[in-house]
């Protein structure tokens, strides 16, 4: 009934996950962790009482950092880094 052609089918189609730069995904998670522990340690700084406006400071960029790096060492360095999480067919 239909005949299915290739005529006017091009070798050079564009495919966007090929051509996307890589490095820009790292850059997204970077910019996403960042926002996550910032908008996280605020919230939890808040919460504490009693604490004075210079140690509310230390104690905000110890948990961004904490935050921050429980992310890129813990789960990201270890848990994502599994053979059973790789696609490798």
């Amino acid at each position: 009934m239909f005949s299915i052609t290739c005529m006017g089918m091009h070798p050079n189609i564009h495919i966007p996950r090929e051509s996307w730069p890589h490095w820009t995904w790292y850059a997204i998670e970077c910019i996403l962790v960042i926002a996550v522990s910032m908008i996280a340690s605020s919230k939890i700084t808040n919460t504490i009482e009693g604490l004075t406006p210079e140690i509310q400071n230390y104690v905000f960029i110890g948990m961004f950092g904490g935050f921050f790096l429980i992310w890129y060492i813990g789960i990201r360095g270890f848990i994502l880094k599994k053979k059973i999480l790789r696609n490798s067919y």
